[in-house]
């Protein structure tokens, strides 16, 4: 089949599935960061309907009126915009980690390791990196999202929201965030695992060479 062929064989290769898996943790990451700060918010009156307030993530809502519907509205835009950098900082990092597999998978599909066998070093010394600043920017996210649950924007429309009896407006991590989290941890120990198969890919490389020169 198409795998069999001499480009293509490299799919097949550890190092090609540490990649992949690496690929799909970034995506997840990308869809959770793109949750937790992709919309709005905010109510929108509806008088014609006697009223009734309808939510960003869906379903009626009355209780709220005059003031009060529009002091929700106001608190929903600020608690957004203060969570919005977080988010976009998150879903930068998740592209860049898209990418970034992207490329070795289309390197060693073109076999640029085989030819210059030099490039498995510098993609181990790339993987190490990524591991290693994964573990600042984790800790960068979470403070930083702590920090916004923690302001008095955050709590005082949390106090709102539970003054009329509406649930899930806690000022507290939702699964979306927390999943991201634990996918950027999979994704660090994915990019040291694959750091090691690149040192053994070189020295695999190395000494297949040097017996294609005895030869």
């Amino acid at each position: 089949g198409p795998l069999e062929r001499r480009r293509c064989r490299y799919l097949r290769t550890g190092r090609a599935c540490c990649q992949m898996v690496e690929v799909l943790l970034a995506a997840l990451v990308l869809v959770c960061s793109s949750v937790s700060g992709g919309s709005a918010g905010g109510y929108i009156g509806l008088p014609a309907l006697g009223g009734i307030y309808y939510y960003q993530y869906g379903g009626a809502y009355s209780g709220f009126s005059g003031a009060e519907g529009e002091r929700a509205q106001q608190l929903d835009q600020r608690f957004y915009l203060l969570k919005l950098p977080i988010a976009r900082a998150a879903m930068a990092v998740g592209g860049c980690l898209l990418v970034f597999p992207c490329i070795l998978i289309l390197v060693g599909v073109l076999r640029v390791p085989w030819h210059f066998p030099a490039w498995l070093l510098i993609e181990c010394s790339l993987d190490i990196a990524i591991a290693v600043g994964t573990v600042p920017a984790l800790y960068y996210f979470f403070h930083s999202l702590v920090g916004v649950y923690n302001s008095s924007v955050c709590k005082e429309r949390e106090q709102l929201y539970q003054s009329k009896g509406y649930q899930g407006f806690w000022c507290s991590l939702h699964g979306a965030e927390v999943a991201a989290g634990l996918l950027g941890c999979m994704a660090t120990m994915a990019y040291l695992f694959s750091a090691i198969l690149a040192v053994r890919g070189y020295r695999t490389v190395h000494q297949q060479k040097q017996k294609s020169g005895q030869l």
